[in-house]
C-alpha cells in the first residue's frame, strides 16, 4: 500500500507580474492554473521518488477532475480511493512577487466529509498494510479521530502537512498525536500563540525543544525559508539544517516536497535530522522550477535503501 495521503485537492490560480509588483496597484502579468493542495502536492512528490503511495482524497465529477485522477495515475499513485463529486475540489487563488515569494492569497476549502464514510468502511483495507500516514491536520475533526484510531490499531506512524495553521490549532489535543508536524515559522508562532518572525534559526530550534518536550508532542519541523529549518522532539534531540543554495523562480509547493522528503526518511529508516536533509534536497529541487512537485528521484539518489519496484 506504501505511504497513505489523506487531504483535499485544490486548483491553483496562480499570478506572476511582468514588471516590479505593486501591492495596491494593478499588476500586468499572466495566470497560470494548475492541479494543486497541499495533500495531492505531497502524493504526487512521493511519487516522484518512484514509490507507491495510495491517496484517500476528493475531485469534482468534471473533466479536470478526472484530470486530476490521470495525471496521479501516470505517476503510479493509488488512486482507488479517490471520490468524484459535486464542488469536490477547492481553489486556491495567489499571486507571487519578482522574486517568486507568495505576495498574497486566498483559498476556498472544498466539503471533505465524504472521506469519513469511505475511511469507515475500508480503513482495514487501507490502513493495514500501509508503510506509514501523512494526514492534513486541518482536516475535519471526526477524520482525524477515526484515522488516529487505525494507525494505533494497526500501529502506523501519522505525520502532520499543514495546510491552514488557524483550523488545524482548533485539533491541537490530536495533533499532539501525531508523530511529526511540519510547518513554516509563521504557522509555528500560530500553533503556540506566539512570534516567530524575527528569530534566527538557534533561538526558534531552542524554543521549539522547549515547547516538545513542555508539551508531550513527538517531534516538529519547522521550515524557514532561505534560512532553511530547525527539528526538535520529545526527547530533547534537535538541530538546524541550512538551505540549499538555489535561484528561485516560485516558491509554491516547497513545503509540500519538504513534508513528502521528512515522511519518506523517517517512514523508511532515516532519523529526523537525515530525514530533513531529505526534504531539504526535494524543497530545493521545486522552487528552481515553475513547477508545484519535485522532478524525479530514485530512493538510492536520497540514501534510501530502496529499489524501485511496481508491485
Amino acid at each position: 500500500m506504501g505511504i497513505v495521503v489523506i487531504g483535499a485537492v485544490f486548483v491553483d490560480i496562480k499570478g506572476f507580474p511582468i514588471d516590479a509588483y505593486i501591492p495596491t496597484g494593478r499588476n500586468a502579468g499572466h495566470i497560470k492554473y494548475i492541479h494543486g493542495g497541499v495533500s495531492r502536492n505531497v502524493v504526487e512528490d512521493i511519487a516522484n521518488v518512484e514509490l507507491r503511495p495510495t491517496f484517500l482524497s476528493i475531485v469534482d465529477e468534471s473533466a479536470l477532475g478526472q484530470e486530476v485522477i490521470h495525471k496521479l495515475q501516470r505517476h503510479k499513485v493509488n488512486t482507488k480511493y479517490i471520490q468524484q463529486i459535486p464542488e469536490g475540489m477547492g481553489t486556491w487563488l495567489a499571486v507571487f512577487s519578482n522574486d517568486g515569494d507568495l505576495a498574497g492569497s486566498i483559498s476556498q476549502r472544498p466539503n471533505l466529509m465524504p472521506i469519513l464514510d469511505l475511511v469507515k468502511e475500508k480503513g482495514d483495507e487501507i490502513f493495514k498494510d500501509c508503510d506509514s500516514i501523512v494526514l492534513e491536520a486541518d482536516i475535519d475533526p471526526e477524520i482525524i479521530k477515526v484515522i488516529l484510531d487505525y494507525s494505533k490499531k494497526y500501529n502506523k506512524k501519522v505525520f502532520g502537512v499543514i495546510s491552514n495553521m488557524t483550523l488545524a490549532v482548533e485539533r491541537r489535543d490530536l495533533l499532539q498525536q501525531f508523530d511529526c508536524l511540519v510547518c513554516n515559522e509563521l504557522e509555528a508562532g500560530i500553533f503556540f500563540a506566539e512570534n516567530y518572525s524575527k528569530k534566527s534559526p538557534k533561538d526558534l530550534c531552542e524554543i521549539i525543544s522547549q515547547k516538545m518536550v513542555a508539551g508531550a508532542i513527538k517531534s516538529m519541523v519547522v521550515t524557514m525559508g532561505s534560512k532553511g529549518s530547525i527539528y526538535a522532539d520529545h526527547l530533547g534531540n534537535k538541530g538546524i539544517c541550512p538551505a540549499k543554495k538555489v535561484t528561485v523562480r516560485d516558491t509554491t509547493g516547497a513545503g509540500d516536497a519538504f513534508c513528502a522528503g521528512l515522511t519518506i526518511g523517517l517512514t523508511y529508516g532515516k532519523d529526523l535530522k537525515d530525514s530533513v536533509e531529505i526534504g531539504t534536497k526535494l524543497a530545493a529541487s521545486v522552487i528552481t522550477s515553475s513547477e508545484n512537485v519535485c522532478p524525479r528521484f530514485l530512493p538510492r539518489e536520497l540514501g534510501l535503501e530502496i529499489d524501485v519496484t511496481d508491485e
